[in-house]
């Protein structure tokens, strides 16, 4: 992983995780950078109802929708020889900002199923779907940035083998361990951030998308 790439990768690292957790405590419990704990979540609606269940039922179509979405973009900035990644961050960056603006008209937030609460959620999560999309085709040589689960795993196995006098190993690891410190750093900084400012925090990873997006090279 080149230099640039790292820092990439430590910023969309930290960006996930921060979004993640803010919609987390903002939005009713909901998972927004990835579906597998929207999963669980559902599934334990089935026998502990609760209002929150429908947020995270519309989410899991329009997580796939803005999936596809991106990926035709690609595609399509990819034929006409556009700069794909710039684009790709700031389609995301347009879904977060329209997030804020959502969530600015449906203040207060407190309850799950107003209509202007669920479009706030699927707009967020149709952000950090792109991300998802963008991280597979655009960034492959990169750790994942949106789920820690992999990465995690692959760390502790780098480590056991570095620990066997794997030098390439320990080479690996120290670029794996910086997305998942960014990740778990940008956690934090999501629940103070809405403790503090709301969904207005979500500028803050706003401004890193547009920093990414004039800074990227292709």
């Amino acid at each position: 992983m080149e230099r640039g790439d790292l820092k990439q990768g430590v910023a969309l690292g930290f960006l996930a995780g921060y979004v993640d957790t803010l919609g987390f405590v903002g939005l009713f419990g909901l998972f927004t950078a990835h579906v597998t704990g929207n999963f669980v979540l559902i599934g334990r609606a089935l026998i502990e109802p609760t209002q929150a269940v429908a947020i995270k039922l519309l989410v899991f179509p329009v997580f796939i929708l803005f999936v596809a979405l991106a990926r035709l973009a690609i595609l399509h900035w990819d034929r006409g020889g556009a700069r794909t990644l710039r684009n790709s961050f700031l389609f995301q960056l347009a879904l977060l900002l329209a997030t804020v603006a959502c969530a600015w008209q449906a203040a207060p937030v407190v309850e799950a199923s107003a209509p202007l609460t669920l479009l706030t959620g699927m707009l967020c999560a149709g952000a950090m779907a792109v991300q998802n999309c963008y991280g597979k085709l655009l960034l492959g040589k990169t750790a994942a940035t949106t789920v820690m689960t992999g990465n995690v795993t692959t760390l502790v196995i780098e480590a056991v083998d570095a620990m066997r006098g794997d030098r390439e190993a320990l080479g690996r690891c120290r670029k794996l361990a910086w997305p998942v410190v960014a990740f778990g750093v940008g956690c934090m900084g999501g629940a103070v951030a809405f403790v503090n400012v709301g969904f207005h925090g979500l500028l803050l990873p706003a401004a890193i998308l547009a920093w990414l997006a004039a800074t990227a090279r292709d």
